[in-house]
């Protein structure tokens, strides 16, 4: 990788890979992609190249590809899941037909893609303890059947045209930089900034139900050595299952005590989050990321409060 588009650079995921990928490679060329009322600040708009990208405009994007001699596009523009039922024929225009624009590009221009999945992709007739990288995934939300045509589309294009699809099943990710929006596993983010604000944290999820997470850091490593991986032993390609660490409310509830006595949570259940929370997996099989590309997570849910709660104090004061 030299030469990378990152679209959706200021949302959770995009801001902090931008941000890594130009340090990695700082004599290459990593654009920030953005949509219009999503412009770049700060360090994300000084740090290097910006580009106005929406992946519904195939013609925009090839344009972007040749100006910049892209070789990479990391495909992170999506409705997250509570937000994509409210507004599922958007979610499926973007995540889906947009997919399809930039395969289409990819096709012709020759760059690799990076689409990621989720355990979203999943359902409840999935096994939900040590889901295997291949099983039924029939999910019941509309981010999740996105997550799934994404998988099937990335294969497709690889096998039918050659072109260089790879991608990994994220968890919930947890991060101080940015926050999250609009996803299920969103409450294991704002329980931390809770807890250092020293307010009550109001739970939407109930006790009991377990869910991969993993930080944010692992997550960035992850999206990143997938690309860097050597494609001769990649067996699987979209999408693998990552793995961290499986947490319920009332885990993150006891992690943060041990380091906030006073920190207060309570249970106020959101129907339409737990209804997806409890049809995701509670924690899947990695094995085969680990043995075909040498994946494996440096934060376990100690190390991750620790590290996460440290960095709110200094962010929030």
């Amino acid at each position: 990788m030299k030469n990378v588009l990152v679209i959706g650079s200021t949302g959770q995921i995009g801001s902090e890979l931008t941000a890594k990928l130009r340090s990695l490679y700082p004599g290459g060329n990593i654009v920030a992609g953005y949509i219009k009322g999503a412009e770049p600040k700060g360090e994300l708009l000084e740090g290097g190249p910006c580009a106005e990208v929406d992946v519904r405009d195939g013609s925009g994007l090839a344009a972007i590809a040749d100006k910049y001699s892209i070789d990479t596009v990391y495909n992170l523009a999506a409705l997250l899941s509570a937000k994509a039922e409210v507004k599922p024929l958007l979610a499926w225009d973007i995540q889906v037909n947009g997919l399809i624009n930039i395969l289409e590009v990819a096709r012709e221009k020759g760059f690799a893609v990076f689409t990621p999945s989720s355990i979203g992709s999943f359902g409840p007739e999935t096994p939900r303890v040590n889901t295997p990288q291949d099983t039924i995934q029939r999910p019941r939300s509309m981010y999740g059947v996105t997550k799934v045509a994404t998988e099937l589309l990335s294969d497709y294009y690889f096998n039918k045209y050659g072109v260089d699809t790879r991608s990994v099943r994220f968890p919930g990710l947890i991060s101080h930089v940015t926050l999250p929006g609009g996803g299920t596993t969103d409450y294991a983010v704002e329980i931390f900034y809770a807890a250092v604000k020293g307010e009550d944290f109001a739970c939407p999820i109930p006790a009991g139900v377990f869910m991969d997470m993993m930080y944010m850091p692992d997550a960035l490593k992850a999206a990143i050595d997938i690309m860097n991986a050597d494609p001769s032993k990649l067996v699987h390609r979209n999408s693998f299952n990552i793995a961290s660490m499986s947490l319920d409310p009332e885990m993150l509830r006891k992690v943060i005590s041990a380091r906030i006595p006073a920190f207060k949570m309570h249970y106020e259940l959101d129907p339409v989050r737990e209804k997806i929370a409890e049809s995701w997996p509670d924690k899947m099989d990695d094995s085969c990321a680990r043995e075909e590309w040498g994946w494996a997570p440096a934060f376990d849910l100690d190390s991750m409060a620790d590290d996460m709660i440290a960095a709110l104090r200094v962010k929030l004061g």
